[in-house]
């Protein structure tokens, strides 16, 4: 982040605003709006200003701009047309650890006023970080859409109970599913058909009612490939519940951090070179742990749970010990890779079938079918598959696959990072090295990958020798 969000309790406290044109009205407004003491230095102000002045809201400062007018302030807002004045204001206030925000100029600020939606006492603030205040601009009206204006009537209520609640669900959990209860139930109907001592009846008959056990429960949530665009809208929902959060090294940091802030995030990703049954018996003793504990337990899995990912060895364990479980589906590397670099899997001219295929299997078994494999017009998908390159195109070469099948090898698939090496199947091993291909990378072999370099459109594409 660039800027730390902040909301700042400006009631009472004095606000200096230089300038008094229509830019330092609509300042000066919001600022009002917060309960500030805003002072306005400026020779010339509007109509507006005027009034408020005559209406003794605003204090004025019939002049030009002079270092004393800092004194005693908390905050700056820098509004004149004068850009060389602003910076004088900025560098003074810099001095003075006043933070400033000088109008259309985020260079000279030290604070950006955000694009707000406003449901008080629930505000939701959007910043650019003044980069693209039409952006930030356009969220807002998106996001206005989304939360009713009774919503701000409901945190109002809330906030009213809020000691009554504490007291009827001393424990976390049950609390949070008692708002959750107040969000989407009869009390926010009732406040939306405006009855609002409906609603307070309501709320108070369910305070109550008798606190119902807590138990614990496992939800095995696919996190996708990396990219938290992809996301469902149940793994989203499923973060923000979470107590606690086990999840896998590759899930992105990007997807952890739409987490719950106060969820307990346990890094359980097994490591090249380690005994993966000791780690797997690790993740199993902490589901079932925090499971009894009464605790909601989020299984983070990259890609999907059930596609090369024991997801299936893990309800097995909570089923033998009677632990609630749920799945939510993610998209897996193959679709998600694929379609991110420009590959349809299947395509009436060159592909009739897809195989998704692990290159690391159990110690004593390994795949047998090459011949199968071999076959053309199908495409294959091999996980895990970056140690394993030279091995899998000799063997489909030796089973009849001609050496000139088209290949592409997706490296950080979905990611900002995301590279794609094309090539021929004789020459994959060797590109590889070439180009420094690292796991976590997907390896697509069949006469589809030569449409990627032609309808790719994400990412870097590595050109074919």
């Amino acid at each position: 982040m660039r800027l730390f969000p902040l909301f700042a309790d400006l009631r009472g406290r004095r606000v200096l605003v230089v300038g008094g044109g229509a830019v330092a009205e609509r300042k000066i407004k919001s600022l009002l709006a917060s309960g500030a003491l805003v002072t306005v230095g400026t020779p010339e102000v509007t109509a507006t200003l005027e009034q408020l002045q005559a209406q003794n809201r605003i204090q004025r400062l019939n002049g030009h701009f002079h270092p004393d007018w800092l004194a005693d302030i908390w905050l700056v807002v820098a509004a004149t047309d004068d850009r060389e004045l602003n910076r004088r204001i900025a560098e003074l206030a810099d001095t003075q650890r006043l933070f400033i925000n000088v109008v259309d100029d985020p260079e000279l600020s030290s604070f950006q006023v955000p694009s707000i939606v406003d449901r008080s006492p629930l505000t939701i603030a959007i910043s650019s970080a003044g980069s693209a205040p039409v952006l930030a601009r356009r969220v807002r009206e998106r996001i206005e859409t989304l939360f009713d204006h009774t919503l701000g009537s409901l945190a109002t209520l809330a906030a009213r109970y809020r000691p009554a609640i504490r007291q009827a669900r001393p424990e976390l959990r049950p609390r949070r599913e008692f708002y959750d209860w107040l969000l989407d139930g009869p009390v926010a109907a009732a406040l939306r058909s405006q009855q609002p001592e409906q609603a307070a009846r309501l709320l108070e008959q369910a305070l109550d009612q008798p606190q119902a056990a807590v138990s614990g429960k496992v939800l095995l949530v696919g996190a996708g490939p990396g990219d938290p665009g992809l996301l469902a809208l149940k793994a989203l929902r499923a973060l923000n519940e979470a107590d606690v959060i086990l999840h896998d090294r590759l899930v992105d940091t990007a997807i952890l951090e739409l987490a719950r802030r106060d969820a307990e995030q346990i890094p359980v990703g097994k490591i090249p070179g380690e005994d993966h049954n000791a780690t797997q018996a690790r993740i199993h003793a902490l589901m079932l742990e925090h499971a009894q504990q009464g605790q909601l337990v989020v299984r983070l899995k990259g890609g999907d749970a059930f596609v090369f990912g024991r997801g299936g060895e893990e309800l097995e364990f909570l089923r033998a010990h009677q632990i609630p479980y749920e799945v939510v589906p993610g998209i897996t590397a193959a679709l998600a890779c694929a379609a991110y670099a420009g590959i349809p899997l299947t395509h009436r001219d060159h592909a009739q079938s897809v195989r998704l295929i692990t290159a690391h299997c159990r110690e004593d078994t390994m795949i047998e079918d090459w011949p199968a494999l071999a076959q053309p017009h199908q495409t294959l998908a091999f996980y895990m598959g970056v140690s394993q390159l030279d091995r899998v195109a000799a063997q489909l070469m030796d089973h009849g696959r001609s050496g000139d099948t088209p290949f592409a090898i997706i490296e950080n698939g979905t990611r900002p990072s995301q590279r794609v090496l094309h090539g021929v199947l004789k020459d994959m091993g060797q590109l590889a090295r070439e180009h420094q291909i690292k796991a976590p990378a997907l390896l697509l072999i069949g006469e589809v990958t030569a449409l990627g370099p032609t309808l790719e459109w994400f990412g870097a594409g590595i050109p074919a020798r």
